[in-house]
Formats: C-alpha cells, structure tokens, sequence
C-alpha cells in the first residue's frame, strides 16, 4: 500500500510502504517510459517532528527502450533508492518535499516515487565498447 492512513501512523509511528506500480498506473502518466516488469516498491514512513514525514524507499524495475546507437531493443533494470520529506509547511525550502494538507487523512508515497524518476535516456545495447554498441561498432 502506498498510502498510509494518519491514524495508523500516528499509532504506529512508522510504517512500511508496500506496492507495485504497472504499466499504465495513473503514477506513470506522461513519464513517456515502458515497463519491461512492474515497479516493486518497499518503504518506510515515519513521523520526524510537528507536521512532517520522512519517507524512505526503493524501487525496482525493468524499463524497455532502444540502443541510442543501433536501436536495437534494450532492458535496463533499475534500482533506485528516495528519501522524501512530506510537510504541512507551505514555505519548506527542500526541493525533495512535498506538500501535505494539514485537513488530509493520508499521505500517498507515489508523488516522491513519480517525482524521483531517473531514467536512462542513452541505453547502449549490450555490445558496450569503446566506440559504439555491437551493430554499430566501426561505423561513425
């Protein structure tokens, strides 16, 4: 589940964040990336002070996309890990905080996972080289 109810973590005061984002999930919507396999994401949610959640994840994934060379298809797995600050201040300086209302009865996780993307746009096929991929190696 990627989001937590407030009762449950003020109970709590840390939760696990649990889920699979898929192809297609309202998450991904204009990222412009195909999913060779469904995002696993693994978390944590825990109260840090008055009004404020830190949210520490992983996620993993296969993205499909082409050599940037021969454009050969190509899978990449991807591990990647976000911390993310969720906040009742309007005025929080931090670039990786997000906004919580303070009348919201959850917080929902996926606008860190959404926001964190790092995507490799230049994915060589597996003739990595010096000089180019496996169906281009020596040309120019």
């Amino acid at each position: 589940m990627l989001r937590v109810d407030w009762r449950e973590l003020t109970r709590a005061g840390a939760v696990a964040t649990r889920g699979e984002l898929q192809e297609g999930d309202p998450a991904l919507e204009g990222t412009d990336i195909t999913l060779r396999e469904p995002v696993a994401v693994d978390g944590r949610l825990q109260s840090i002070g008055e009004g404020r959640f830190y949210w520490q994840g992983r996620l993993r994934t296969v993205v499909q996309g082409e050599c940037c060379r021969c454009l050969t298809p190509v899978a990449t797995p991807l591990d990647l890990e976000i911390g993310a600050l969720f906040t009742e201040d309007p005025e929080a300086e931090d670039p990786d905080s997000y906004p919580v209302s303070p009348e919201a009865t959850e917080i929902d996780v996926t606008a860190a996972i959404r926001g964190s993307w790092c995507w490799p746009r230049d994915m060589p096929c597996a003739g990595r080289t010096v000089g180019g991929c496996a169906r281009s190696a020596g040309r120019t």
